[in-house]
């Protein structure tokens, strides 16, 4: 089965953050790649916890780097880059299945440079707010998945009744 989503965790720092992720990913039928460095180990309790006993069945990969999970993408492959620097929205963005969502470490986000060289493609999650810098990661990644599979709403929920009555 072809995921729906793939998310992309660049260089996690946190292992409850990657859990989390491992379980959006598993629910809504998606993949987790994990860019190494890895700021814990696979193997930390705090992982296996957050992802309580989903975590065998998520489907997991690990890379080396970025540029190794691109080479191994399908040609085409759309990657979205989030980023609270970023200056377009995620609701500006059309989402397609199998899309790449890339997401940078907690403690600094994705690197300045690959924003820039993905300009086009680099989105934020707009926070009218005031007083936060940023979202938790594991939050971030549930707002822009369900936002990547809310076109697809009418696939998974039967179509509601007519109110219309019958003559």
């Amino acid at each position: 089965m072809q995921p729906r989503f793939h998310i992309v965790m660049f260089h996690p720092e946190i292992p409850h953050n990657t859990g989390a992720a491992g379980r959006l990913a598993l629910a809504t039928g998606s993949r987790l790649h994990l860019i190494k460095p890895l700021g814990f180990s696979l193997d930390e309790k705090h992982v296996r916890r957050t992802g309580l006993d989903y975590w065998a069945k998520v489907d997991l990969h690990v890379w080396d780097s970025l540029e190794e999970l691109k080479q191994a993408a399908a040609p085409g492959a759309q990657f979205w880059y989030l980023s609270t620097k970023a200056p377009r929205s995620h609701w500006d963005a059309v989402f397609h299945a199998g899309d790449y969502l890339v997401f940078g470490p907690e403690s600094r986000g994705l690197p300045e440079s690959m924003l820039r060289e993905h300009a086009d493609t680099a989105l934020t999650i707009p926070m009218p707010g005031e007083g936060a810098r940023s979202l938790n990661l594991s939050t971030a990644v549930a707002v822009v998945l369900y936002e990547g599979t809310a076109p697809d709403r009418h696939l998974t929920k039967p179509p509601r009744p007519s109110r219309e009555k019958e003559i």
